[in-house]
């Protein structure tokens, strides 16, 4: 579903050293506002921003590598901690998950679908494409309504639900559609309203302004 994503920062150099540097995310473009890396089939941008802004991501991994990935991750960043385990399984899913959290304090998913094989050691190149991107936003009922209106549904309910966290999308893509001020599990972090702009692979594009509106 993600073709690819742009976030905003006002720490742009710092995340530039975390995922150029730290995690070896190839960078296939930048500049002085901003750098994009590849992500599997799909491409995340950074650009430059005056604001604090604050995301969630997951991005999907090889079921059978989850293992290796935790190893992997281990040895470059701090793994973050919910009811003293630092990993879960997501029955809904069919799909193990561990998080992180970048300089800027985005809160970073790695997703392992059981259903999804690959015979390799675990490297970057086993990232498979952006899953989960999160919009926070005070209009959540509005901005729900006028995505579903481009086809992406709420999925495992009827009914956009403006008070949590919704799921809109199939299979192992989803935007997750929040309210501001709610924790991010598997972190301290409040979710807080942030501009992002989404390409589709279907060609739709989703653009959510600094105040949460879809522009």
């Amino acid at each position: 579903m993600f073709q690819s994503v742009k976030l905003y920062t006002d720490k742009l150099k710092q995340l530039k050293g975390f995922y150029g540097n730290v995690l070896g995310f190839t960078i296939v473009e930048s500049g002085n506002e901003y750098f994009k890396l590849s992500v599997g089939t799909s491409t995340l941008t950074f650009q430059q921003s005056t604001k604090e802004a604050l995301y969630h991501f997951a991005i999907n991994i090889p079921g059978n590598q989850f293992t290796l990935a935790k190893h992997w991750a281990k040895e470059r960043v701090t793994l973050n901690r919910e009811d003293a385990v630092d990993e879960i399984y997501y029955s809904r899913f069919d799909a193990d998950a561990f998080y992180f959290e970048d300089p800027a304090g985005n809160v970073i998913e790695l997703i392992a679908r059981r259903n999804v094989d690959k015979w390799s050691d675990f490297s970057i190149d086993s990232l498979l494409n952006l899953s989960e991107v999160s919009i926070t936003t005070p209009f959540v009922q509005e901005v729900g309504e006028q995505i579903q209106d481009i086809g992406i549904h709420v999925s495992g309910h009827v009914d956009i639900e403006p008070n949590e966290l919704n799921f809109l999308g199939s299979k192992n893509t989803f935007i997750l559609l929040v309210p501001p001020n709610r924790r991010w599990y598997f972190s301290k972090k409040m979710s807080i309203t942030s501009p992002i702009e989404i390409e589709l692979t279907a060609g739709q594009t989703i653009k959510v302004s600094e105040d949460g509106k879809v522009v």
